[in-house]
This record gives structure tokens, C-alpha cells and sequence, in this order.
């Protein structure tokens, strides 16, 4: 047998399509101690390191933005609304709509009173009317704040049957002119 071509191993065959690993050097033996007669000259070690010259710096490279992403769109109909949903929201918002009007009233009257509106309209009408008119007026005792928050309770009250009776009436109306015309035609993009 040759020695020249030696069978390679299981496993140290280049793999297909790996890249090849690059030959190995031989590792180096030390060089043999001079000879007994030869004369070895001896360097002083220099205790001062050699300088270091700075590496040179490279620019950063610049990183090149990713192209911006063309904006989708998708056209939607509205075919259909579920009048339970537009019950319940309906619902909601007119109930917070009811409870805005109380509020603003009971606000309006008390911010009047404050500015002494009502002080002001029984005097100039207690000057029209004169000492011969008997009982004096009292605009306080028509609208007065309890009756003030009573009214504006019965007609948030109103408001929240009626809006919510309108809006559940509207969306089974929208429903029939939807499969007649084909509903409302939306567009939707990405930001």
C-alpha cells in the first residue's frame, strides 16, 4: 500500500456543498539550543513597550432606510347594521346625554342665581307692577331649583326613550335600503 494517498476518514470528508476547510499548517518545533561553541549574543529586554500606532477610524456606515411600504386599501359595504348593537349603543349614549342635560341645567340655574338674575327680574317686575299689584313677585317660586332638576330629568328621560326608539328605527330602515341599493361604500387604509 502508498502512503501517498491515505483513505480519509468517516467524517473528515468534505461534506457536499460545505466550503472546504483550509489546509492545516504543521505545528512548528521549537529551533534546537545553539551549539556548545557558538557565541550567543544576548539583547538587554527593553522594559519600555514598542508605541502603538492608533488604528485608523472608519466612517459609521450608513444604514439606507427601508423603503416605505405602499399604503393598502380595501373597499368595504356596509350591508348590514344588527339593531341590537345600535339598541345598546344607542342606549348608552343617550342615557350619558341624559345625565349631561341635568347636570348643565342645574349648572345654568345655579351660576344665574349667583349672578343675582333672578333678584334683578322680581325687582324690575315688583317696579312695573307698582304697591297697588298686592302680593309682590317671586320668580324663585316658579323656577326654583328642585323644579329645575325635576323638568330636566323628565325630559332627559324623553330624550333617552325617543333616541333610542329613532335609532333603532333608523338602523332597520338603513337595513332594507341596503339590500335594495347595496349599503354604504367604505375605504380603509394603513397608516
Amino acid at each position: 500500500m502508498s502512503t501517498n494517498n491515505p483513505i480519509p476518514r468517516p467524517g473528515s470528508a468534505p461534506r457536499v456543498g460545505a466550503p472546504a476547510r483550509p489546509a492545516q499548517r504543521p505545528a512548528q518545533r521549537p529551533t534546537s539550543a545553539p551549539a556548545a561553541g557558538a557565541a550567543t549574543a544576548k539583547r538587554p529586554a527593553s522594559k519600555t513597550p514598542a508605541p502603538k500606532t492608533p488604528a485608523p477610524k472608519t466612517p459609521p456606515a450608513l444604514v439606507k432606510p427601508a423603503p416605505k411600504a405602499k399604503a393598502r386599501r380595501a373597499r368595504l359595504l356596509v350591508s348590514k347594521v344588527d339593531p341590537w348593537s345600535v339598541l345598546k349603543m344607542a342606549f348608552l349614549l343617550s342615557v350619558a346625554l341624559g345625565i349631561v342635560t341635568v347636570v348643565a341645567a342645574i349648572v345654568l340655574w345655579s351660576l344665574l342665581d349667583t349672578m343675582g338674575l333672578f333678584e334683578t327680574v322680581n325687582a324690575f317686575i315688583n317696579e312695573i307692577q307698582g304697591k297697588e299689584g298686592g302680593v309682590p313677585f317671586d320668580l324663585l317660586t316658579i323656577v326654583s331649583l328642585g323644579q329645575v332638576a325635576s323638568f330636566s330629568t323628565i325630559v332627559a328621560v324623553v330624550n333617552v326613550v325617543l333616541l333610542t326608539t329613532l335609532s333603532v328605527l333608523s338602523a332597520v330602515l338603513y337595513n332594507i335600503s341596503a339590500t335594495l341599493v347595496g349599503g354604504i361604500g367604505v375605504t380603509l387604509t394603513d397608516d
